[in-house]
């Protein structure tokens, strides 16, 4: 929160009021010309219940706004507790004689690590409810490859054998413009990475994050991206959020800075990606 939004905040209750009313501002400003927003769940949480209705009440404030809502949680478990998950953010919450959503988004980031049974109640939900997952696959992180890009004995790579079981879970659920409802989260700070996974998951929808802030450009992920410019939704989160900050952007308020941000994030990325689909 900008200096002048963080005086006098004492409870948790007041940060989330506080959170609330920026989060509404900047989606004022900004649904226009952004398709979707991705609320991480970690920033809600430390500031307990009250935290967690800021969260909800956010998401379904961007729902009203026309906006896709992508719930970054990477939540998983084994099969029962993975199904309590999925009910929670894509499905519904049966009560006596009716069902009741508690986070009504789109979308969620999952990790898959825990095989199949942690995935399938996921999948159950997005073939009830027309939702959509984000599995980890190449996460943007410095460190990921410390795991990620550790060989098989078959030669894989675990970030490619995690991407080909990814494919396998969405086989069943790929929509009409070729594209998956499971798909996978790649870094664009990790173009090496994320080109070898577009040729192999050709049916596979890209969350891709690491743009701007954490040091991905567009010429790095456009790679993301199949030959008709399709294929991927970009996260920028500083950049936007934290625009008023930047000195291109002086003197603006955090709402209308964060509107500029995005502005010039879609013409960065239409003068890379666009050039693909003509």
């Amino acid at each position: 929160l900008p200096e002048e939004m963080r005086e006098d905040i004492t409870t948790f209750e007041d940060a989330a009021e506080r959170i609330t009313e920026f989060n509404l501002n900047i989606i004022d400003k900004v649904c226009d010309v952004v398709p979707a927003v991705k609320v991480q769940v970690a920033y809600y949480e430390m500031y307990g219940y009250e935290g967690l209705k800021a969260f909800n009440y956010t998401v379904k404030y961007a729902h009203g706004k026309g906006m896709v809502v992508i719930a970054d949680c990477k939540r998983n478990d084994i099969g029962s507790t993975a199904s309590c998950y999925a009910k929670a953010y894509l499905g519904s919450t049966p009560l006596s004689g009716t069902n009741v959503k508690a986070f009504p988004a789109d979308m969620l980031t999952v990790n898959g690590y825990l095989g199949c049974d942690g995935i399938k109640p996921f999948i159950n939900e997005i073939k009830a409810n027309d939702k959509s997952i984000f599995v980890l696959v190449k996460t943007s992180n410095q460190s990921s490859g410390e795991l990620q890009n550790l060989k098989l004995e078959n030669g894989e790579y675990v970030y490619e054998r995690m991407g080909s079981l990814v494919n396998e879970w969405g086989k069943d659920v790929i929509g009409k413009y070729g594209y998956s409802e499971v798909g996978a989260v790649v870094g664009a700070t990790h173009p090496e990475e994320a080109a070898n996974l577009r040729k192999r998951l050709p049916n596979t929808f890209f969350l891709i994050p690491g743009y701007g802030a954490q040091g991905g450009s567009a010429e790095m992920l456009k790679v993301c991206f199949d030959n008709r410019g399709l294929g991927g939704v970009v996260n920028s989160s500083r950049g936007i959020i934290c625009a008023y900050k930047n000195p291109e952007y002086k003197g603006m308020s955090y709402y209308d800075a964060a509107r500029a941000a995005c502005i010039d994030m879609q013409q960065d990325l239409a003068n890379s990606i666009g050039k693909m689909s003509r």
